[in-house]
């Protein structure tokens, strides 16, 4: 099999990238091997919430310049990420995906357990806070599903009172939810979902909560609507008629993986292969260091072959990245890599400290290239977290990194 450009991953990253290049007359293929970080997104993406010494930043696009050479966004350049970063939202919204949100400007977004993040772009089912401590409302009802566990309304409560809100909880019971409830671990947000996308069911819960409203002017609900249509999302809030926040869920994540199927069905729709369920075991390789093709499980002796390739296989999480004895490796084409050499820096015995090993990726040339032995692979590029040089967790930076690396390397392949 021939295509222009191959890309192993089918995540942000990868979709992203393969959308851009289908979409500027490239034949793509996507080799995916199942679920992307997608599936545990908090319904936002971040541009850059603090830099690595900690300090905190409302104006990611001021500071950029302050970034070490080694972060994607320093090796790309500052003024190439503003013209992304401002370009986003309309490709995402062409792709059927509505985000609100800038890149001048961070708001806040609500976490699972009701902490504020700084956030870029934040999906259109979500609201987003103009500061950290801005109110929800005078008083809330937060309404739970019962049964549902993977939303914590006493965490959401205690953040929210801290702010002023007086809360109430209170929890729907829905005949139609019966048959998970007797299974707790069907009780999860993507089953729910399912049965919440029947009219006659969350109609019915819209009427249990209007019941239970006295005098809040703000409802809290988890984000368990609308797996296949986000259109439901506003038809709650007008029956609703009063300011409704819902509000991400421990994952699976409802939001991330209406994203993700709507990102995969624009790259189809474009004229894309996408390839689930397939890993890539190895590549074969050119006299001057690129690749030829690759081999996967699923197709055994049939290659793959393609011009260019990009990698946005992810890091530790999806298996881009792997820790062995003997140090850290990128497992598919064995491309340079840094980590700390000392085992004792790769992490804090405390959690919720900065974790180094999450900085931990491939080393990124100029253009995004890979490399190999101190090599530059010409016609492999980087996407997303597999590239080293930055903490995405702690920098706040990681769906901006995806977005922004994706739609480079892209664009570099476009100018060969």
């Amino acid at each position: 099999m021939k295509f222009d450009t191959i890309i192993i991953g089918g995540g942000l990253a990868g979709l992203i990238c393969g959308i851009r290049l289908q979409k500027a007359g490239k034949k793509c293929a996507i080799v995916s091997a199942g679920q992307s970080a997608m599936h545990f997104s908090s319904g936002s993406f971040e541009l850059l919430g603090r830099l690595p010494d900690g300090t905190e930043t409302e104006r990611p696009l001021e500071v950029l310049k302050q970034l070490p050479k080694e972060h994607p966004y320093s090796v790309i350049g500052e003024e190439t990420v503003a013209e992304y970063a401002a370009m986003v939202p309309m490709f995402l919204e062409e792709c059927g995906i509505k985000v609100s949100g800038s890149a001048d400007k961070n708001s806040w977004r609500i976490s699972p357990t009701g902490e504020r993040k700084p956030a870029w772009l934040t999906l259109e089912e979500f609201v987003s806070l103009p500061d950290k401590d801005s109110k929800i409302g005078n008083k809330a009802l937060i309404v739970n599903i019962l049964g549902y566990l993977d939303f914590n309304t006493k965490f959401l409560a205690d953040s929210f009172e801290k702010q002023g809100t007086e809360c109430r909880i209170v929890s729907l019971k829905l005949d139609e939810m019966e048959r998970l409830r007797k299974n707790p671990s069907e009780m999860r947000s993507t089953n729910i979902a399912r049965v919440m996308d029947r009219e006659e069911v969350w109609s019915k819960a819209i009427d249990q909560i209007n019941s239970m409203i006295k005098d809040e002017d703000a409802i809290v609900l988890p984000a368990v609507f609308g797996l296949k249509d986000s259109a439901i999302i506003e038809k709650i809030r007008t029956r609703l008629g009063v300011k409704t926040y819902f509000i991400a869920t421990m994952p699976p994540s409802v939001p991330g993986i209406r994203a993700q199927m709507r990102l995969k069905a624009e790259f189809e729709k474009c004229g894309g292969y996408f390839f689930l369920g397939d890993t890539v075991k190895g590549a074969d390789y050119n006299e001057d260091g690129s690749i030829r093709s690759i081999e996967t499980a699923n197709f055994g002796n049939i290659r793959m072959y393609a011009d260019d390739f990009v990698l946005a296989s992810g890091s530790f999480f999806s298996k881009g990245l792997t820790a062995t004895p003997f140090g850290i490796i990128e497992p598919v084409f064995g491309i340079d890599v840094k980590a700390e050499d000392s085992r004792d820096n790769w992490f804090d015995r405390y959690f919720w400290n900065k974790q180094n090993y999450i900085s931990f990726g491939a080393v990124a040339k100029n253009g995004l290239h890979a490399s190999k032995d101190g090599k530059t692979v010409w016609n492999l590029f980087l996407a997303g977290s597999i590239i080293g040089g930055y903490n995405a967790l702690y920098e706040g930076c990681g769906g901006g990194t995806a977005i922004i690396t994706a739609l480079y390397a892209a664009d570099e392949i476009l100018k060969k």
